[in-house]
Order: structure tokens, then C-alpha cells, then sequence
């Protein structure tokens, strides 16, 4: 129970740090075809304190999700649906919710059209078997440890401005990785997967738990709090041509999503600093969607 109220908290405390720093992978990739990759970067490399997490957990005898897969063909055209879905939308899947707890309506069909996704997907979504890659806890631990000395080494060299970036995306995967100790699939993706599979299959048992909607209503708050400090909150009416493109948006988040095995939140946080395969393709593909995707936006204007 203590590690649920502290789980709550942390949430409470990420979603104000996201929505304060704008996190979002399609900005970064915006910045970055700038000549700005800091803010991608720190993106990227945000869950690699992970491994304190899975310290706290050998500790306390409690399994931490961190698994890796073998290369996919699937996790490819997964990343890929995901980041162009995302480029429509102009923004990722925590960022969707950031923009929702602004008051931008429009996010509400993003969610809607992802979930809507994930649903299509459990009924006619392909056998993807995925097959487990071994890396020893030593090698995975330590090539944790390594990559945040060398990070931190080099936030001294940095401006203040990027190393606040970064500072504040590793305390968010820190933050995210202790919660997943206490909730192995607290993420907003994960949550919207299995409502869609407790809605198509109406079997008892499925529907997820109260305490993931607390913890997800937890993040939500953190966004709302820090969009009002910001006076950023503004109720945004949503038009037919927006009902639109955001519904579609939204589908081909949550298809990718399916096919992937998790949207870009359960990639970042888990995949990448499990180093998996599978993960490393579907984050880098997602990263190609996008930016196949703001140029097709781009030009279509």
C-alpha cells in the first residue's frame, strides 16, 4: 500500500514535469530537423536510470517488467503507423494527454480513435509471436550504470538550459520506472489496450484494475496543476475537419501501437533501457513516421 501512495505521487509529480517541459516526440523531432537534437536525444536516453529501479525492486523481491525481443518485421510497421499517426496528430501519447489536460478537446478523439485502434486490432490483428532476446541482469545493469555516468559526466559541459532538459526527462523515466514496480502496465497505452480488450471480448476478469485508473487520474492531475500555474488551460472547441483528422489520427496510433506491442510510453520507458531489438526498431521507425509524417502535413497545407 505504501508503495501505491508513492506510485500516486510520483505520477502526480511526472505529469507536472512533462507538461512543464513540453514533452512530446514529435517536438523533438521538429527540433531536431532544426539542428536542435538535444531535446530528442534527452528523450531518448531518458529511461537509462532505470536500473535503480530494478536495484529497489531486487531489494524488495518484486519482478521488474524490463524484458527484451528479438528484431521484428512487426515492430517496424508498428513504429511506423504509430509515428505517422503521430504526425498527424502533432503529438505523441503522453503529450496527447498533456494537450487534453490543457483543454484542447481535439485530444479527447485522439484517444477515442487509439482506442478504437487497439479494439480493431483484437479482433484482426495477426499472430505476432515475439521472441524473448537474453541479456544477463549483469550486462543489462551495467550497461545502465556506464550510459548514466557518461550522461552525467556530460551535463557539466552542457548549457543550463539543455542540461534542464535533460535533468528533467531522466527524474521522468526515474520517476516512471519506480511506478512500474508497482504497476507493471500503469502507462496510458497499456490502459487503453486493455479497455479495448475487455470491451471486444466482454468476458469478466478483463476489465482493468481501480488502482491503474488512479494512478493514471494521478498523471492527469499533475498535467492539469501545471497547465493552470502556466495559464496555459484553455478550452479549445474542436471543428468537423479536426473531429477528423484526429479520429484518424488516433486509429493509426492505436493499430501501431497493437502491432507493436505498446506505443512510444511502454517503448521509451521499458523497451529502450531493456535494450531490446525489438524496441530499438519500433522507437526508431516511430521517429521515420513522424518525420514522414510533418512533411506530408507540411505539404498538404
Amino acid at each position: 500500500m505504501t508503495l501505491f501512495i508513492i506510485s500516486i505521487l510520483l505520477l502526480a509529480a511526472l505529469g507536472y514535469l512533462a507538461q512543464s517541459i513540453g514533452l512530446c516526440m514529435v517536438r523533438g523531432v521538429n527540433e531536431a530537423g532544426k539542428g536542435r537534437p538535444m531535446f530528442l536525444l534527452a528523450i531518448l536516453f531518458s529511461g537509462v536510470l532505470s536500473w535503480i529501479s530494478i536495484l529497489v525492486g531486487y531489494y524488495l523481491d518484486i519482478q521488474t517488467p524490463f524484458i527484451s525481443y528479438e528484431f521484428s518485421l512487426w515492430a517496424v510497421f508498428g513504429g511506423f503507423l504509430f509515428g505517422f499517426g503521430a504526425a498527424v496528430n502533432n503529438g505523441c501519447g503522453v503529450s496527447t494527454i498533456s494537450r487534453l489536460a490543457r483543454g484542447h478537446l481535439a485530444m479527447l478523439l485522439t484517444v477515442c480513435g487509439w482506442l478504437a485502434g487497439w479494439t480493431v486490432l483484437t479482433k484482426l490483428a495477426p499472430d505476432i509471436n515475439l521472441v524473448t532476446f537474453n541479456l544477463s541482469p549483469i550486462w543489462h545493469n551495467s550497461m545502465l550504470a556506464l550510459l548514466s555516468v557518461i550522461i552525467v559526466f556530460l551535463l557539466f559541459s552542457m548549457s543550463p538550459e539543455n542540461r534542464k532538459v535533460w535533468g528533467s526527462m531522466l527524474l521522468i523515466g526515474l520517476m516512471a520506472s519506480i511506478v512500474f514496480l508497482t504497476e507493471q502496465h500503469w502507462t496510458p497505452s497499456a490502459l487503453l489496450k486493455d479497455i479495448s480488450h475487455s470491451v471486444w471480448s466482454e468476458s469478466e476478469g478483463q476489465w482493468p484494475t481501480t488502482e491503474r485508473f488512479i494512478l493514471i487520474a494521478a498523471l492527469v492531475t499533475g498535467m492539469l496543476v501545471a497547465a493552470l500555474k502556466a495559464r496555459t488551460f484553455q478550452l479549445l472547441p474542436v471543428n468537423g475537419k479536426q473531429c477528423v483528422k484526429h479520429l484518424s489520427a488516433g486509429v493509426l496510433m492505436g493499430v501501431g501501437a497493437a502491432i507493436a506491442s505498446g506505443g512510444n510510453d511502454t517503448q521509451l520507458l521499458l523497451a529502450l533501457p531493456s535494450f531490446s531489438p525489438a524496441g530499438v526498431s519500433t522507437v526508431f521507425f516511430m521517429l521515420v513516421g513522424i518525420y514522414l509524417g510533418r512533411k506530408l502535413v507540411v505539404l498538404m497545407k
